[in-house]
């Protein structure tokens, strides 16, 4: 008997220990840790990832006195919350200016081989420059953030632990574009589902909405492609037959690529509303009537762009499987809260 006794409890410990398992909240990764599925990161041989540039990029990233009159920073309209991105069509810059475009969240924007939407800058480090001269954003100089920053000890003493030099626009950018490679994001329903074996992470109904997402009703996933769920190319989605913003042939002036936009990520997507270059839909439910309608008639809209017959309760499947990309650890990391 007794040796039933002990077995019994062994099965109720077992059992204890495989329910704690189950509802235990997803491990909370470590600066710069690479998720199951993920390539590594390309990091310039100049800007090589360290805590003290870390710290330095993170400081400055939340750091009003990067815009003009103080009143904004990097963070105003990248919201850790919200996948560093921003809850409004155009985002508010200095003297409250209307921007016009709708910002992007930054998740994973270590693996973006350009920056913008029109795919005209080559890295994060040259990136920063854009919002600071940006009239609508910081309408500032790189000169003379320098020469403020210069009469805070603090940053003083921080770029020299960081780069081994005073503050100047090397260690500015350089130090905030370390900070931004590590907002990485891949510990979402789905990751654990795909990378990390967990049978139980997704729904029936977000697995249906995956199957519809990679099949050939959908072609979803040929735009939205590879770990980081976009291919990084430039495509016109028949928003609109004529379009406000010009998109890509600004920065090169071709004809063919009036009006075409990098494809963004879809990770959190749930999270980074609303949607489109402009900000124009509100909703996920929106967005997929959008596909299903076919979108509008542009000469530059992508072929793929075909109405999806989807039944209302694919609809809803779809949408389940876009939710199930929102990464609850990244979002909810103190790592990257001010």
């Amino acid at each position: 008997m007794k040796w039933l006794y002990y077995f019994l409890f062994l099965i109720v410990i077992f059992i204890s220990c495989k329910e704690e398992e189950e509802i235990e909240p997803f491990y909370m990764p470590h600066l710069m840790e690479i998720p199951n599925g993920f390539p590594e990161i390309d990091v310039p041989q100049d800007n090589e990832f360290t805590k003290a540039r870390w710290d330095l990029g993170k400081r400055l990233f939340f750091d009003e006195a990067m815009s003009l009159d103080s009143s904004i920073s990097c963070a105003s309209c990248h919201n850790p919350l919200l996948s560093f991105s921003d809850d409004v069509p155009f985002s508010l810059g200095v003297e409250d200016r209307l921007g016009t475009r709708n910002s992007p969240s930054l998740a994973n924007v270590a693996y973006q081989p350009y920056l913008t939407r029109e795919g005209g800058v080559p890295t994060l480090e040259m990136q920063i420059l854009v919002p600071i001269q940006e009239h609508n954003e910081f309408d500032f100089n790189i000169v003379l953030i320098i020469d403020r920053l210069k009469n805070d000890p603090t940053y003083v003493e921080m770029a020299q632990n960081a780069y081994n030099r005073e503050i100047d626009a090397f260690v500015i950018t350089r130090a905030i574009a370390c900070f931004e490679r590590s907002l990485l994001s891949g510990y979402s329903a789905y990751d654990q589902y795909q990378n990390y074996n967990k049978s139980s992470a997704l729904s029936d109904s977000a697995i249906k909405g995956m199957e519809l997402f990679f099949s050939e009703q959908t072609h979803c996933s040929k735009c939205h492609s590879d770990f980081n769920f976009t291919n990084y190319a430039f495509e016109n989605n028949g928003l609109y037959e004529v379009y406000a913003d010009d998109g890509r042939f600004k920065l090169t002036g071709e004809e063919s690529d009036r009006a075409l936009f990098k494809v963004p990520s879809l990770r959190n997507i749930e999270l980074t509303a609303p949607y489109m270059h402009d900000g124009s839909l509100n909703t996920l439910e929106e967005v997929i009537d959008h596909y299903q309608s076919g979108g509008k008639n542009h000469p530059h809209k992508n072929d793929l762009i075909q109405p999806l017959n989807l039944s209302h309760s694919e609809k809803n499947d779809l949408i389940e499987f876009l939710k199930s990309l929102t990464d609850e650890t990244f979002i909810n990391n103190p790592l990257f809260t001010k």
